[in-house]
């Protein structure tokens, strides 16, 4: 048995799934202030329906390192650059709290310019003053050499061992400072807390289901086990939209060209798929208007949801993009979007005379019937909608995959579905798919899709590897891997034999050995190092992953 929860804005769903089809699924009101019980809630309600010792994995998706970002909420960090020479360091507006060091490595990774340790001290010296306790450090190219980086995280140990402190080529150890910068910066802001939820989480897990895989999914729509998560805890924003899309291709197995529409309580999110999978942001999540080396689905929010407030304001008819609470039909004190839907397609939610009355209230206001109020809210929420896809279509046209598809198909991408996910998507999505001109399609699991998807997904990991034979030696990203390489006759295969090699060892170490063998090489690339007109050596650079997909034993789920 497989469990997946999915804590969303409003609700927290969880699925319990076993042999094709859904055992017991469940929808919780989420408190934001307790993501841990409300988590834990939907957990213990879930096992009333499975054999405990049955249940095998258990995939959360939570919204905390994301609410963390997006109010604010993280502890103040201090970031400790190393750009060396290039952009002026006004091009860096990251943190309010930069400290800039010399220290440069240039890109085959050796040495152009020392640290300074007394500058290093004084920078300390000042972080110490204002009371932060938190600190990333991030130098150009040192997913090439991080001995600079290593300096300044051992000074802050020996100095200060009271501050928590971060190194980006251990976070991220890819190429594009900046985004490594960020993603480093983000990490040490909300590793803490993150730490701080994966040990209560751990403890009543273990508690509950002794011996049960516990695993957290990533925004790039694969899952990671919690402890693996405990590094780098900004793996886990978006993972309500990698829900979804997973959740949307579990339910679709056709490779169909379509657009998943997600409308939650609070918000709508919105995913394109091309022949059945969703497509990737190629430059990495886009976090607070920064971009980072975090895996992600190419996804967007819409304020707009079933629990939306429906009001007057200034004569005006207004939808969202605040939520007062649950609709009126469900007990809420104001009418939300839920409750003209309710009225206008008949569907029967909860108590549709309270959807009636708040509504009328409304309606009197405007001068309006209330069918004309409830036909105006409707066309209001899905001209929203559609504005935001067709936006978003302009924004994936740049999008590789999205150029490729066209291109080996010989014609432009026209969209023909929308998959509708979440409780209130029976009565949104089959108008807004009309709106676009397109047919619809809704599964009966369609409001636990989140769940389903999170429950269903399989661990991904990526590895990449940069090897440089004149210097003899290879890195390789995640965490910061290096070591040296002994023969001169280095060819392009013996570069992919120890991206695999590297791959199964940090397979085995996260507990995901048994997905190793479904890794793919998806980037090979080499060079020649020319001096005086002689070739003095070779860079190779290899990729490969374990891609996001579903479980072994998943097959499909019952119609």
């Amino acid at each position: 048995m497989l469990i997946g929860i999915d804590v969303g804005g409003t609700f927290t769903d969880g699925a319990l799934f076993s042999d094709a089809s859904v055992v017991h699924s469940v929808k919780h009101p989420t408190d934001e202030n307790d993501l841990a019980a409300t988590l834990l809630g939907v957990l213990d309600e879930l096992l009333k329906h499975a054999e405990t010792k049955g249940v095998r994995r258990i995939v959360l998706s939570t919204t905390l390192v994301t609410n963390l970002l997006a109010t604010g909420k993280g502890e103040r960090t201090a970031l400790l650059l190393l750009p060396g020479s290039g952009m002026p360091f006004s091009a860096y507006s990251i943190s309010p709290d930069t400290y800039f060091l010399k220290g440069g490595i240039d890109f085959r990774g050796r040495q152009i310019e020392p640290t300074d340790k007394k500058e290093i001290e004084e920078a300390l010296r000042q972080i110490e003053k204002t009371g932060i306790e938190r600190v990333a450090v991030a130098g150009k190219f040192s997913n090439r050499n991080d001995s600079h980086e290593k300096l300044v995280m051992e000074m802050i140990k020996d100095l200060y061992p009271h501050m928590d402190v971060c190194i980006s080529n251990e976070i991220a150890g890819r190429l594009n400072f900046p985004r490594r910068a960020v993603t480093c910066y983000y990490t040490a802001m909300t590793i803490r807390q993150w730490n701080a939820f994966a040990d209560g989480i751990e403890a009543a897990v273990r508690g509950r289901v002794p011996g049960c895989e516990l695993h957290i999914l990533k925004a790039d729509g694969g899952t990671t086990t919690l402890e693996a998560s405990r590094r780098r805890p900004c793996e886990t924003v978006f993972s309500g939209p990698a829900a979804s899309a997973m959740g949307t291709v579990a339910l679709n197995r056709e490779p169909l060209n379509c657009v998943s529409v997600d409308i939650g309580g609070t918000t709508s999110d919105v995913c394109l798929l091309i022949d059945g999978q969703p497509l990737y942001a190629s430059k990495g999540a886009l976090i607070g208007g920064h971009l980072t080396h975090i895996h992600s689905f190419a996804v967007n929010s819409v304020a707009i949801g079933g629990d939306s407030a429906v009001y007057e304001e200034s004569g005006e008819l207004r939808v969202g993009p605040m939520r007062n609470g649950v609709a009126a039909c469900f007990g809420g004190a104001s009418p939300a979007v839920t409750d003209a839907f309710n009225i206008l397609e008949d569907l029967k939610l909860g108590d549709i005379q309270a959807s009636r009355t708040k509504l009328e209230i409304v309606a009197g206001r405007l001068n309006l019937q209330l069918e004309d109020i409830c036909r105006k809210v409707a066309d209001i929420v899905t001209e929203k909608l559609k504005e935001s896809i067709v936006y978003m279509f302009s924004q994936w046209e740049s999008e590789p995959a999205y150029k490729v598809w066209e291109v080996v198909h010989q014609r432009k991408f026209v969209l023909h579905h929308v998959i509708g996910i979440g409780a209130a998507a029976p009565a949104i999505v089959p108008m807004l798919a009309k709106k676009l001109g397109v047919t619809h399609i809704l599964h009966r699991y369609s409001p636990v899709a989140n769940a389903l998807g999170a429950a269903l997904a399989r661990p991904t990991l990526a590895v990449e590897v940069h090897v440089d034979t004149q210097r003899r030696a290879y890195t390789a990203s995640p965490g910061g891997l290096s070591g040296p390489v002994e023969d001169r006759n280095y060819q392009m295969k013996d570069a992919r034999k120890l991206a695999e090699r590297l791959l199964r060892e940090i397979s085995g170490e996260r507990g995901l050995s048994a997905y190793a063998d479904d890794a793919r090489v998806y980037l090979e690339e080499q060079f020649n190092v020319i001096r005086g007109y002689q070739q003095t050596g070779k860079l190779f650079d290899v990729g490969i992953q374990i891609a996001p997909g579903f479980i072994h034993e998943y097959k499909g789920v019952e119609q």
